[in-house]
């Protein structure tokens, strides 16, 4: 019995050690109580970390990551959306975000409070995202980190690389073995 407890708590850390410690944060869905470990959350997927903004002039690209997770989630492809007034473009208030995700563009894909994303109130998960890219923290809306399976970040795109063009969709099929 004492080999079997071992062995299950060696496997536990084995599966952790792939999770980054700005992973291992709890984080409440947008406009719901429900409290998600992104660790367990992201745990063997790629991952596309994306920073949002309902009024925003990228907000368009919330239909083409939404296109991308519907064309690869069965395949190991989670998206994780963040919310952020950092640059003065998101809703006031969370439901009017969700409204905006979900109704206007269709959003199914895990999207999470309101959470400043640069500078030095940016929440841990994107100073742990910005210290893997070598300092390449958001300056603007719709900036996009793409993390491996194993937890280390693949790459940084800025606002403008559309989610649906290469070199990120590329990057995704890659990490994805498509």
């Amino acid at each position: 019995m004492k080999w079997f407890t071992l062995l299950l708590l060696l496997g536990a850390g084995a599966a952790s050690a792939a999770c980054p410690d700005y992973f291992n944060v709890e984080m409440r869905e947008l406009n719901n109580a429900q409290r998600h470990n992104l660790c367990q959350l992201t745990e063997g997927k790629v991952v596309l970390v994306v920073n949002t903004a309902s009024y925003c002039g990228y907000s368009g690209q919330f239909r083409d990551l939404e296109k991308l997770y519907q064309s690869y989630k069965d395949k190991g492809l989670i998206i994780l959306g963040f919310p952020s007034n950092d640059f003065w473009q998101e809703a006031g208030n969370e439901t009017k975000t969700a409204e905006v995700c979900r109704r206007d563009y269709g959003v199914t894909f895990p999207m999470f409070n309101r959470v400043a994303v640069s500078g030095s109130d940016a929440v841990p998960l994107f100073k742990g995202l910005a210290a893997a890219a070598d300092g390449d923290e958001p300056n603007w809306n719709f900036h996009k980190y793409l993390v491996g399976r194993d937890g280390k970040l693949i790459a940084s795109y800025g606002a403008n690389q559309n989610p649906a063009d290469d070199p990120l969709k590329l990057q995704i099929t890659r990490a994805l073995g498509l």
